[in-house]
This record gives structure tokens, sequence and C-alpha cells, in this order.
């Protein structure tokens, strides 16, 4: 797959099939990216599982930290890496050791975040792969909620947006299967 470009399609089936994340790298701090990310996508009722060795135990908005993948008993079906690239591979390669384990369907590696050897390893596993990008970006993007921001999401359409449960200030991008 070329990781350098994903069609529209790809992304919004991967989130409209996710129902459980575990984010790697998850923070306490709220301005850290992961942090806001998280919160974004349990508003969008995703299961969200924090990851983060030095947090284990605690938690991060009202969900218990866990410290390694090895601990998660839940099924997951995406892994978010808020780590750098070059961490990113040992990540990936443990994802694809507990996959079965875990149910795992996708590796979603964050913005500026890319290891291709990773990503190849995760194919070979049959594993999905989504590098440099953000799920809360592109929920929002693909939603249409990211214009009420001002940022142009490069989709032109006169279809009324879907709306979530909780109303106008709710959008979502299909209907979850």
């Amino acid at each position: 797959m070329n990781h350098d470009r994903y069609d529209d399609a790809y992304i919004a089936d991967i989130l409209n099939t996710v129902k459980t994340i575990v984010m790697v790298g998850a923070s306490a701090s709220s301005n850290r990216p992961s942090f806001f990310a998280m919160k974004y996508l349990l508003g969008k009722n995703f299961a969200v599982i924090p990851l983060n060795p030095a947090q284990a135990g605690q938690e991060i908005l009202g969900r218990k930290v866990a410290g390694s993948l090895a601990d998660i008993t839940a099924p997951v079906d995406m892994v978010d890496i808020f780590r750098n690239s070059a961490a990113a591979l040992d990540v990936t390669r443990e994802c694809v050791r507990l996959k079965d384990k875990l149910g795992l369907k996708v590796i979603w590696m964050q913005l500026s975040v890319r290891n291709d050897e990773a990503a190849r390893e995760a194919e070979a596993a049959g594993l999905r792969v989504v590098m440099n990008r953000c799920p809360k970006i592109e929920y929002g993007r693909l939603s249409g909620e990211i214009g009420w921001a001002g940022v142009n999401a490069g989709l032109i359409s006169s279809k009324r947006p879907q709306l979530g449960g909780s109303g106008v200030q709710n959008h979502v991008i299909g209907p979850k299967r």
C-alpha cells in the first residue's frame, strides 16, 4: 500500500468499524495532543484505553491507564501510536505478537510518525496501517466538523452532515458498524 496518501474511503472504513482504541503514549497533561485526541475520540463513543508505563494504574479522562499491551485483556480494534517514528517499530512488533489475543485489526501512527518497516511487518501480519495521520483530525475532516474551525476539509458536498446521537454539534462519518 502507498502510505503517502490514503483514500478517504479507507480512512472512513477504519473509523466506522473501530470501536476500541489503545492509545500508546497517552498523557494526563491537558495541553498534550494525546490528551485532547483521546477526549475527542471518547466524545465520539470510541472506547479508548490509555497506555503509558509511567502512569500505569492511574486514570486519564476517567479511564484506567495500562502499563503495556500485554496487560490489556479486552478486545482491541486499533492501536494509536503517540510515540516517535523509531519507537513505532517496537510497538508494532508487540502488536503483531498480540494481534490474535487482542483481536487487533489496525495500527495507526500519529502525525509525524512514520516507520515503513513497521508498516510492512504489520501488513504482512494482516493488519491495516495508517501513518502520519491523526484519527481526531481525520474524523473531523470526514464528518465536516473540522470546518467549524475554519479548516478546509478538502471535501465539496451538498449533502447534509449525518448527526450523531447528541444533536447538531455532533457529526458522524457514517453509521458505525
